[in-house]
């Protein structure tokens, strides 16, 4: 039992789906099948995965499309044993290709609406700005999501993070907390420490997203720990980017000793090789994890979630007995 809290939506595109919806709606892809495209998923680096990523939105153009594409995700994640679902998404990515955000948010969120009944798992939605566009890119796409804030639970911050700090969008930010939103910011991936701080002080932010290179800095570790503050790593993630070039080398159990609060999350599963009981399967036996760690790691992630107390104590309950 499983709860998912940094997943990014347009990284559950499997080629399988991505073929169908190229088909439907008269696409051509650069691959002659999903065998070949699937092999394209072979990244060096940061970059190199994201130009593959944004390459493949072309098939998205319709609200049916990102239904399909949320609802297929939310289909695999139970089948996981996921419960629970903090799902980012990109709306820079597809305004830039002239697919309006009401198209993107509406069908996202009717796949959304309808993750309880049909596939028993809540779901949350995260809007993410695209660190390699401008603050002012930001502002715009913020403005342009307020008369659906009601739909989405917080922002985020993703994309090519080195050269790129956090502190580019404070302005941004700032307009998310006034409008009562919770901030998430991807930080200590590719970057370094410094951008984790800025994360914190500057954006306000109530979860790191990755952190990993938190640990090369005792003073941030030690806040870290200090004030809980959730941090969602995503194991397979970070050896498929080359942030660590070995699972078994992962600082995941360092974490964890240093008393953080960290998840285990899939990031792009569709492109990592992973979703969530594949990541907890592989640290499992990469890094030699028990079980009492592994419960720690499930409870972390309900802890860490953007729930309310009687909510969030439910899960507990349930996550408890279930690993009883």
């Amino acid at each position: 039992m499983y709860k998912s809290l940094h997943l990014h939506i347009e990284g559950t595109l499997e080629p399988e789906l991505a073929f169908a919806l190229a088909e439907r709606n008269g696409v051509t892809l650069p691959y002659a099948s999903r065998d070949e495209l699937r092999r394209a998923y072979s990244f060096t680096d940061l970059q190199s995965f994201l130009n593959l990523y944004y390459a493949l939105m072309a098939v998205l153009r319709t609200e049916d499309d990102f239904h399909d594409l949320a609802d297929a995700y939310l289909a695999r994640a139970r089948a996981q044993g996921v419960r629970h679902a903090e799902i980012f998404f990109d709306p820079q990515a597809h305004t830039a290709r002239g697919v309006p955000l009401v198209t993107v948010i509406n069908g996202l969120a009717r796949a959304l609406d309808a993750a309880p009944e049909r596939h028993g798992i809540t779901t949350r939605l995260i809007m993410c700005f695209l660190r390699d566009e401008s603050a002012e890119s930001a502002l715009a796409t913020f403005e342009a999501a307020r008369p659906h804030l009601d739909r989405i639970a917080a922002v985020g911050l993703d994309s090519a993070e080195v050269g790129h700090p956090p502190s580019k969008f404070r302005e941004v930010y700032e307009l998310a907390r006034e409008a009562g939103l919770k901030c998430v910011a991807h930080a200590g991936e590719e970057g370094p420490p410094a951008y984790v701080w800025e994360a914190l002080d500057i954006l306000g932010v109530d979860r790191i997203d990755h952190g990993v290179r938190s640990m090369e800095d005792e003073r941030l570790v030690a806040r870290l720990a200090a004030e809980q503050v959730p941090l969602t790593v995503c194991p397979l993630s970070n050896v498929r980017l080359r942030v660590i070039d070995d699972l078994a080398d992962h600082p995941l159990p360092a974490m964890l000793d240093a008393g953080l609060l960290v998840t285990v999350n899939s990031d792009d599963p569709a492109y990592f090789g992973g979703y969530a009981d594949d990541n907890f399967t592989a640290v499992r036996d990469a890094l030699h994890l028990d079980d009492a760690t592994l419960r720690t790691l499930a409870r972390n992630s309900f802890r860490a979630a953007f729930l309310d107390e009687a909510t969030r104590e439910k899960y507990l309950k349930e996550l408890d007995a279930h690993q009883g």
